[in-house]
């Protein structure tokens, strides 16, 4: 299965890549949604969305409502919020926005492989 990874931090690109590979995903990898939705464009195959909040030129929020609001992408990908941005009403609006799961950093391969399980992805 493929993972696309968002975040403008690319040690934190290069962090989940390791953990997903380990798990034995494929990973595309973005650096904010702009990038996230011309990866989309390319593979069609993505099953999951690991996807940061802040981000410069489009932010993980603006890139959820955008994908979200297109028909083909309403249930699938599924996407996990992995980031810091940790209060209780960005959690809830993310989750109405559409994201299935939601991390806060710092994380670690058990986070991940523990929502992974909990979506019914491959861990």
């Amino acid at each position: 299965m493929k993972s696309l990874i968002v975040d403008d931090a690319r040690v934190v690109r290069l962090a989940l890549r390791g953990i997903m590979q380990q798990l034995g995903w494929q990973v595309v990898e973005a650096e904010n949604g702009k990038q996230a939705m011309e990866q989309l464009q390319r593979n069609h195959d993505i099953g999951l969305i690991l996807l940061d909040w802040h981000m410069p030129v489009m932010n993980g929020y603006d890139f959820l409502v955008s994908l979200r609001a297109s028909p083909e992408y309403v249930e699938e990908p599924k996407v996990i919020m992995v980031t810091t941005e940790a209060s209780m009403p960005s959690i809830l609006k993310a989750i109405s926005a559409g994201a299935n799961e939601y991390i806060m950093k710092p994380f670690d391969a058990d986070m991940i492989q523990e929502k992974l399980g909990m979506l019914g992805l491959p861990v």
